[in-house]
């Protein structure tokens, strides 16, 4: 997969997308990701990317002369364009597998007062990470790569790992345990101690939707909704 972002804030992705499965990913050429700064489209010698919003009102808006000419340089016709945004619908795992299945991501990371509104005409998605105002989009954009990325073929040791983490079917993971058997009194369950894979996987389904329904049953509503809609 290639994923481009565009951004303000470039050195931001240093490190962290340097690390851990993200940087495998690239070595084994699973992840091509490039790191743009908005800047270099803009003609300017301040490099202007921002000025006052029509109407009047705090802040600075994003103009849409830089952004669309990156898009326009930048994406082909299999692209998909993903703007970060507090406005844009969560973002979920069942979204990260659709964005997985593509070849092309293009990532538009807002910052100060957001967007030129016109820019939404380029954009295929828009995604918020949660309800709350961070200083930039940079931070969502790096959720949505680690996110994706680890849905692609190869990169995690055992692909099956994915299909069974929390929110993979709308359910929380069920407990995991690892030895010792028993550390300090706390044992682990006899029955993932029996040798029985179905009587395991009877109990960690039942765990999933047990730890579900307590923490979270929003999903346990979408997941009912779901298979009524599939039937």
């Amino acid at each position: 997969m290639k994923v481009d972002v565009l951004t303000l804030f470039p050195a931001m992705f240093a490190g962290p997308m340097d690390e851990s499965i993200l940087r495998r990913a690239q070595e084994k050429r699973r992840l091509e990701l490039t790191i743009r700064d908005l800047r270099d489209w803009t003609h300017d010698r301040h490099r202007t990317v921002d000025d006052e919003p029509y109407g009047g009102g705090p802040g600075m808006v994003l103009k849409p002369e830089p952004i669309f000419e990156a898009i326009e340089e930048l994406a082909s016709e299999t692209t998909q364009v993903v703007m970060l945004s507090p406005q844009g619908q969560p973002f979920r795992q069942s979204k990260a597998r659709e964005l997985a299945e593509h070849e092309h991501l293009l990532l538009l990371c807002g910052a100060y007062e957001g967007f030129d509104e016109r820019v939404r005409s380029l954009v295929n998605h828009e995604l918020s990470i949660g309800d709350y105002v961070l200083t930039n989009g940079a931070l969502p954009a790096m959720v949505v790569i680690d996110a994706v990325t680890r849905l692609l073929p190869g990169v995690l040791g055992d692909d099956a790992s994915s299909a069974e983490e929390s929110f993979s079917e709308n359910l929380l993971e069920y407990p995991q345990y690892t030895r010792p058997a028993d550390f300090r009194g706390m044992k682990v369950p006899e029955v993932l101690l029996s040798g029985d894979h179905g009587a395991v996987e009877a109990w960690r389904q039942e765990q999933a939707d047990d730890r579900t329904s307590q923490r979270r049953p929003d999903l346990l509503k979408e997941r009912k909704e779901n298979l009524n809609e599939g039937q």
